[in-house]
C-alpha cells in the first residue's frame, strides 16, 4: 500500500512536469498549482493578467490583493504564481539540514513539491532582476511550523542569489487594491463593448475637462456624457475606468475611488486613437 501511495505522489509530479507546470515565462508560464488542485475555501481566484495576458491562479484573498499591486506597478515585468521549488531533492536536503520536517501529503505522508507564492521579474535601472515573495497573514507567522516552511523557502532562494521576502496584509495598501480591482476589467478597448478607438477618444474629449473642473460625482458626469453623446447608460463610466487603468487619467491611488464622489485628477494625457489599442500597462 505504501508503495502505491509513493507511486501516486511521483505520478502527480511527473504529470505536472509533462504539462509544463512551473515552466515558461509571461504568457507561457504554467503555475505548478491550479486552483482546482487545492481544496477551495471560497477565496481562490482566476484572473486574466494585464502584464502576461494569461489566467493567473491565486489561492487566497491575500494573494489576489498582492497580485493587483504587482499588476499596477510599472517596474514589474512578469508575475509567476505558485512557483515550484524544484528539484524536490534540494528542499528535502535543506529541510534535513535545518532539522525540519519537509512538507508532505497529509494522506500519503510522502514529501510534496513546495511552492513560492510569487516569483516576480522587476526592472531595476538597466537590469531585470528576479524576486521571490511568500504571502502570509500576520497571525500565521505565529506558527512555528509556518516559520519552518518559510525558512526552507528562504534557503532555497538564497542558494540562487534571488531576493526573497515575506509579504503580509500590513504591506498591502487596501485602498490601492480596491481601486485596481475596480479598474482591472477595463484595460483593453475590447473590454468596452463595441466601442472603436475614435469613440473612446470622443468620449474622453467630452468627459476629461468636466471631470477636471467639476465638483460633481464621477458617475453623474458619466451619465451626463452618455446623454449628451447618445450612448447607452454606463458606457462613459466604463470609458472612465479604461482611462484610469491606462493612466490617461492620473489620480492618487492611495485615495479611494468612489464613482458617487468627485474624482480628483492629478494629470491627464490626450487620448490619441493610435494609442487606444490593447492597453498601456
Amino acid at each position: 500500500m505504501a508503495k502505491r501511495k509513493r507511486d501516486a505522489n511521483a505520478a502527480t509530479t511527473e504529470n505536472r512536469l509533462k504539462e509544463g507546470r512551473g515552466q515558461g515565462k509571461g504568457a507561457h508560464y504554467n503555475p505548478w498549482l491550479h486552483i482546482q488542485d487545492v481544496p477551495s475555501q471560497g477565496l481562490s481566484s482566476r484572473i486574466k493578467g494585464w502584464k502576461t495576458g494569461r489566467t493567473h491562479h491565486l489561492l487566497s484573498e491575500l494573494e489576489t490583493s498582492f497580485f493587483y499591486v504587482l499588476e499596477w506597478s510599472p517596474v514589474v515585468l512578469d508575475i509567476r504564481e505558485q512557483f515550484p521549488l524544484l528539484p524536490l531533492e534540494e528542499t528535502l536536503a535543506i529541510a534535513e539540514q535545518c532539522g525540519f520536517a519537509h512538507p508532505s501529503n497529509p494522506r500519503t505522508k510522502e514529501p510534496i513539491v513546495m511552492t513560492t507564492d510569487f516569483r516576480v521579474t522587476v526592472q531595476q535601472k538597466a537590469n531585470a532582476v528576479e524576486q521571490a515573495r511568500a504571502i502570509k497573514c500576520v497571525k500565521d507567522l505565529q506558527s512555528q511550523r509556518t516559520l519552518e516552511k518559510l525558512e526552507i523557502e528562504r534557503c532555497y532562494w538564497q542558494r540562487r542569489d534571488i531576493d526573497w521576502g515575506i509579504v503580509t496584509e500590513r504591506d498591502i495598501p487596501s485602498h490601492v487594491v480596491r481601486n485596481i480591482k475596480w479598474l482591472h476589467p477595463f484595460l483593453h478597448i475590447t473590454d468596452l463593448a463595441s466601442l472603436a478607438p475614435s469613440d473612446v477618444s470622443r468620449i474622453s474629449a467630452v468627459m476629461t475637462p468636466i471631470v477636471s473642473q467639476s465638483q460633481d460625482a464621477l458617475a453623474d458626469i458619466a451619465t451626463t456624457c452618455d446623454e449628451r453623446l447618445g450612448l447607452a447608460p454606463g458606457v462613459s463610466l466604463s470609458v472612465a475606468r479604461y482611462l484610469l487603468a491606462n493612466r490617461f487619467w492620473r489620480v492618487d491611488m492611495n485615495q479611494p475611488i468612489h464613482p458617487n464622489q468627485r474624482l480628483v485628477l492629478l494629470a491627464t494625457m490626450p487620448v490619441d486613437t493610435a494609442q487606444v489599442s490593447g492597453g498601456l500597462a
